[in-house]
């Protein structure tokens, strides 16, 4: 008797692809795991990929021939020779690429660059963030892709007016592009990007030392619809003037920390955009006055308002929330004068509020907590960090009322207690909560998270003494989706409970500095069970001995991130380490006292073509061979000497 066609072997392919469409990336994963077809449905339909192993590019290029958005920023190994081998490679397809991420590929320089911009000529997108060899070179030879829209080059730190205009000349559709923290870019360089790119939507230049003749220029864009521009130290009210007459699609602004703004700069820009959505200006506004807020009435569409910082009174929160009662974002911390009747009425006039930051807030008290999780029921994220007064009542209203809320900051809240930590577990979405200095918990507050935050992300434990293993291991047991885990300083830990967290098998960030009572068992059980970790922090963990890092060199193969500091880890040990972590990138190396100038010779040879960034003793500047040192700098590493 012959067998039925199974279910799945009857559904066409075009079926497959719409399911297909409907799944979240965990679960693609899984499918591509059922059968052939499944996985030929997943390469015919794939659009972005991240590539870990530069090896394994050309293969995946040809395996998924639909990809637009590629990111090679966590491969260690990508240089000029490896873009100029894939273009060698005519069976190799990237016409379709429209993004690509190069953030980090401090190894790539203008041959390679060029090349890639020759190969994907239908690149739209290009982030070269954080690459400190970007320069000038660079900038000529990305400026082939003459069809770019999108530029970020965040850090690029060798980056001048020069290359600047070679891309703005070459790539004249750009309309959304980010120069934060390129230090060299100055007036010349912003007023040419003005003039030649007149469809410019958003605009970063946060960090950059231009004066107000740069805000002269950025006024005449017609379509500037985002401006950034935080901690910029010559801008001043002169400059934000031009803005009140210029930019009029501005709809974004952001000032925060501009030392020379004043709440005339800003009121200036407020007069001149009614149709303003998010304003940001922390810590540039001493005060709200008078004038500010009698023109912020005008502001019926704002969303988001940052006004860290400055001094408010309760009948200024009020008057700001009973006029613009659109507000979802609001930022608070660190201002002198607010209080619970200010943001009572606050809450009862922003019913749609879905952000409030109020850390630092010393005189907001539970009533502040209670009113807010009453009216605004939408809330997804609350800020309390050092509130000190509040206290398990305030918690209890967040559990009853906030079933939205999303992320919870408790930082140094001393009044949090397991009753509090009780309430809050009731927020069964939670996906991030800080707890650092709590110290009035213990297990029992750590069970109450553990049995019903299961969606839980990110748990932030810092220096709270009152737990230990039992509370740890009911974390790991019930919060199986978290990906981010800081526990450090959290004295009373040992191996038993930290050999727990082998069971978050999500796990890419883990913070375990200081824990003193964990030894190389704890160790290897956290490696071998957290095969996804990418960050690790053991700074201070003095009794690790090299076993516990023998099974980290064999089982963490995807760290890119590592703090060794004062750690008691041997020359063959930390050879094996450093040679064994193929996509390690950033290395603390600090006071490590059985590590001999030749181990450390070794240790950094071994990896010395992936390293970005690395931090040592300021005596082997001397002591290492200028051979390594200048092979380190060839290949894009910077050392930070201590």
């Amino acid at each position: 008797m012959s067998l039925s066609p199974s279910l799945l072997s009857v559904l066409s392919e075009d079926l497959l692809v719409r399911v297909y469409g409907f799944l979240d990336p965990p679960c693609r994963k899984t499918w591509r795991l059922v059968s052939k077809e499944f996985h030929r449905v997943d390469s015919l339909s794939r659009t972005s990929i991240r590539i870990l192993r530069v090896e394994f590019l050309p293969v995946l290029l040809s395996k998924y021939p639909l990809l637009s958005s590629l990111d090679l920023s966590v491969c260690p190994k990508l240089d000029d020779e490896v873009v100029l081998r894939l273009a060698s490679n005519g069976a190799v397809s990237t016409s379709r690429l429209k993004s690509l991420n190069l953030s980090r590929a401090t190894a790539l320089r203008a041959r390679g660059l060029e090349t890639l911009a020759r190969l994907c000529h239908g690149l739209e997108r290009v982030d070269v963030s954080h690459c400190w060899g970007f320069g000038d070179r660079e900038a000529a030879a990305l400026s082939v892709a003459a069809g770019l829209r999108e530029v970020r080059m965040d850090k690029c730190l060798s980056l001048s007016d020069v290359g600047l205009a070679r891309i703005v000349v070459g790539c004249s559709n750009l309309n959304k592009i980010s120069l934060k923290w390129c230090m060299e870019i100055s007036d010349l360089g912003i007023d040419l990007l003005c003039k030649k790119c007149k469809d410019l939507r958003s605009l970063d230049v946060s960090y950059l030392k231009i004066t107000n003749d740069s805000i002269r220029s950025i006024a005449l864009l017609p379509k500037l619809e985002a401006l950034e521009m935080v901690n910029c130290p010559l801008i001043d009210d002169d400059g934000l003037q031009y803005l009140e007459n210029g930019c009029p699609s501005l709809q974004e602004i952001d000032v925060t920390r501009c030392e020379r703004v004043s709440l005339s700069g800003v009121v200036s820009i407020v007069r001149g955009h009614p149709d303003l959505q998010h304003l940001k200006a922390s810590h540039c506004v001493s005060e709200v006055s008078l004038s500010f807020l009698h023109n912020i009435k005008a502001l019926k569409n704002l969303k988001t308002l940052w006004i860290d910082g400055a001094r408010v009174s309760d009948s200024s929160l009020l008057t700001i929330s009973s006029s613009c009662r659109s507000l979802t974002d609001i930022g608070v911390s660190k201002c002198e004068g607010v209080t619970d009747i200010g943001m009572t009425g606050l809450a009862r006039n922003c019913l749609n509020l879905k952000t409030l930051n109020l850390a630092c807030c010393g005189f907001v008290t539970d009533a502040t907590i209670s009113a807010v999780a009453q009216s605004c029921r939408s809330l997804e994220t609350l800020k309390l960090e050092s509130c000190h007064m509040i206290t398990e009542k305030g918690l209890q209203s967040l559990g009853c009322y906030s079933k939205h809320l999303q992320e919870l900051d408790l930082t140094d809240c001393y009044g949090v207690n397991d009753r509090g930590l009780e309430y809050i577990s009731k927020c069964s979405n939670l996906l991030r909560l800080k707890l650092g200095l709590c110290t009035n918990i213990s297990d029992k507050g750590m069970f109450h998270i553990g049995s019903k935050c299961s969606k839980l992300l990110e748990l932030d434990l810092y220096r709270c003494g009152g737990f230990g293993d039992d509370g740890l291991a009911a974390i790991s047991r019930g919060c199986k989706s978290l990906n981010r885990l800081i526990i450090s300083y959290c004295g009373e830990l040992t191996d038993t409970g930290v050999e727990q967290i082998r069971q978050l098998e999500h796990l890419s960030h883990l913070e375990l500095r200081g824990l003193k009572n964990i030894t190389g068992a704890g160790l290897a059980a956290v490696a071998c069970g957290c095969k996804k970790l990418d960050y690790l922090d053991l700074k201070k963990c003095e009794n690790i001995d090299d076993s516990g890092f023998w099974a980290l060199a064999y089982f963490a193969r995807n760290l890119r991130q590592i703090n060794l500091c004062y750690c008691s880890v041997s020359d063959t040990a930390l050879c094996m380490l450093m040679s064994n972590l193929s996509r390690v990138q950033d290395v603390d190396l600090v006071h490590l006292n059985r590590v001999t100038v030749e181990g450390s010779e070794f240790a950094l040879r071994a990896c010395c073509n992936r390293l970005k960034k690395l931090k040592l003793v300021a005596p082997l500047r001397f002591l290492l061979s200028s051979e390594l040192l200048e092979m380190l700098h060839a290949r894009g590493c910077r050392i930070r000497w201590d």
